[in-house]
């Protein structure tokens, strides 16, 4: 006869542990948890759609079963793609310049398959920290599976500099100097290559010393995405897109994402400068001091700057 009440005394010899959950990090207080995604067998032209469609500069590239991160696509893979940098070769090479055909290869062609991403379990310091060393705008925020969870950017910093007001300092210690600017008549395939070489996303426009405007990547993927250069590769020849003067984009009101490009003295405290920035919806802002531009200020500047109170 069994004993129930010494068999129910009794324990067993190995005890089976349970992986502890992983709790997430304060980054996911921060990111942007509605993320827009699309599979790498998506057309370029259906991500420039994507991009200007939710007013986004990347898109994360991921499976769309499982949401598992497969790469990312930004505003300057496009422009290098359209003429701006060597992923161009792709037209030459494959398609002998006709664009049109060549914008229906798959995303998976020109995205990065190297993804900056940040672990859901991370800190907003050691996001800020990642962007930084490896000059990144965002990073998806993925769990151990790689699946997507989140992304920030530097839209999210901006954000997070405006609910903290505290936080606070001058632009002129913060503001990029020595501002490469363009003129009307540069081209619009001189301008990419300069953005793109230079590893810039925004291009200010200097007429006779005066600054006329400001041509950035979400005005490019505008012109070729529904603009006139998109009516132009209706005849397969991307040059006569290339070739026209940045002033034809200046002069459309609906390619112009900058119609009064935000100006701010170097006196101006950063507090001041972000509420402008989130209210006028701009992630730049030109530094002007007695009619001259003396630098420039954006989301990335603010990156450095936050990144920089963080580690006093």
């Amino acid at each position: 006869m069994i004993n129930k009440d010494s068999y129910s005394r009794e324990k067993p010899s190995r005890e089976k542990k349970l992986p502890k959950k992983q709790k997430s990090g304060e980054i996911m207080d921060y990111c942007t948890t509605n993320v827009v995604t699309i599979p790498p067998t998506s057309t370029i032209m259906s991500a420039v759609k994507s991009m200007l469609k939710y007013n986004f500069r990347r898109v994360p590239i991921a499976d769309a079963g499982t949401r598992r991160l497969e790469g990312i696509i930004t505003s300057t893979d496009i422009i290098n793609f359209f003429g701006g940098g060597p992923k161009y070769q792709i037209v030459q090479n494959r398609y002998n310049g006709n664009l049109m055909a060549a914008v229906n290869e798959e995303v998976e062609e020109i995205m990065e398959k190297e993804v900056v991403s940040v672990e859901f379990t991370s800190s907003l310091e050691d996001a800020i920290e990642l962007m930084l060393e490896k000059r990144v705008g965002g990073c998806p925020i993925i769990d151990k599976g790689d699946i997507i969870l989140g992304i920030i950017t530097e839209k999210d910093v901006l954000n997070y500099l405006s609910e903290n007001g505290e936080i606070d300092g001058y632009v002129s210690d913060y503001m990029t100097r020595g501002v490469i600017t363009a003129t009307p008549d540069t081209t619009v395939e001189e301008a990419m290559k300069t953005m793109i070489s230079e590893r810039m996303r925004r291009l200010p426009i200097i007429k006779d010393g005066i600054l006329i405007g400001l041509i950035t990547a979400r005005e490019l993927l505008r012109y070729f995405g529904k603009g006139e250069a998109f009516k132009m590769l209706t005849t397969g020849d991307i040059k006569d897109a290339l070739v026209q003067p940045v002033s034809k984009i200046l002069s459309n009101d609906e390619l112009r994402v900058y119609k009064e490009p935000l100006t701010v003295h170097p006196d101006t405290r950063i507090s001041e400068v972000v509420q402008q920035m989130k209210g006028a919806g701009y992630g730049v802002a030109l530094i002007v001091n007695n009619g001259s531009l003396e630098g420039i200020i954006t989301e990335r500047d603010l990156v450095k700057f936050l990144y920089s109170k963080m580690k006093k």
